[in-house]
């Protein structure tokens, strides 16, 4: 089974074809551009190395966030117009699982953590059993001190605002927190891919037009409309 799979949820921007469990190719750009100025270009990059059409394609996976709004919006937005001009089925995924999935082989808890702003992260807690991940905590926005609380074993943490945060997340846990390599921090689409695949197999896919971006908080925006609404007399 053919999939494309587009990751925006942060500054990086990621494609990747996968074949059953075989990655046939993988472009991720970290510039500081909008995803709306290189996504399509990337997307025509990466199958022009796999040598397939996209009409070859079986269905398309795409990051659904937490993450930047904004960058959700342009891949939620690309991926569903490609999937319902081809009449292709489409898997959102979530961004932290998919950070948590690529620390499967890790030994410890698992902590993605992506910067939220405003001084608050997106967080969750996962654990790998039988090569298979298991979700310990529901997705969260909070301060960065509350990703750590009630720790009290090993966690490796991924994601930007691990990057962001490891001084804080050290000093709380000490020995106890575990950092992946700098260069892995970086959500990877091809990752987006391989959790799509199971949920592909088993026929579970989302509806294009119900396909939305998972923001866990409310945008600026909706906030002001919010308080405008509540100050009315």
């Amino acid at each position: 089974m053919k999939i494309l799979a587009v990751d925006t949820a942060t500054k990086s921007c990621s494609v990747a074809v996968i074949d059953e469990d075989s990655l046939l190719a993988e472009s991720t750009s970290v510039i500081d551009q909008t995803h709306s100025r290189q996504l399509l270009n990337i997307i025509d990059t990466v199958l022009g190395e796999t040598g397939l059409k996209i009409t070859q394609l079986d269905g398309f996976a795409v990051s659904i966030g937490p993450g930047s709004f904004t960058g959700l919006r342009i891949g939620i937005t690309s991926v569903k117009g490609l999937a319902f001009s081809l009449n292709k089925p489409v898997v959102g995924v979530s961004s932290l699982e998919t950070l948590a999935f690529q620390c499967l082989q890790k030994p410890y808890l698992i902590c993605p953590v992506l910067d939220a702003r405003k001084q608050e992260v997106y967080f969750c807690h996962y654990r790998c059993k039988n090569g298979k991940l298991e979700k310990e905590s529901p997705e969260r926005v909070a301060a960065a001190a509350e990703a750590v609380r009630g720790i009290r074993e090993p966690c490796v943490f991924i994601g930007n605002g691990a990057i962001l945060y490891q001084d804080l997340i050290s000093t709380e846990l000490r020995g106890l927190a575990h950092f992946v390599a700098e260069n892995q921090h970086t959500i990877q689409a091809a990752a987006v891919a391989r959790l799509s695949l199971p949920r592909f197999k088993r026929q579970e896919t989302d509806n294009v037009h119900l396909l939305v971006p998972h923001y866990i908080r409310k945008s600026d925006a909706e906030l002001k409309i919010r308080m405008g609404n509540t100050l009315k007399f």
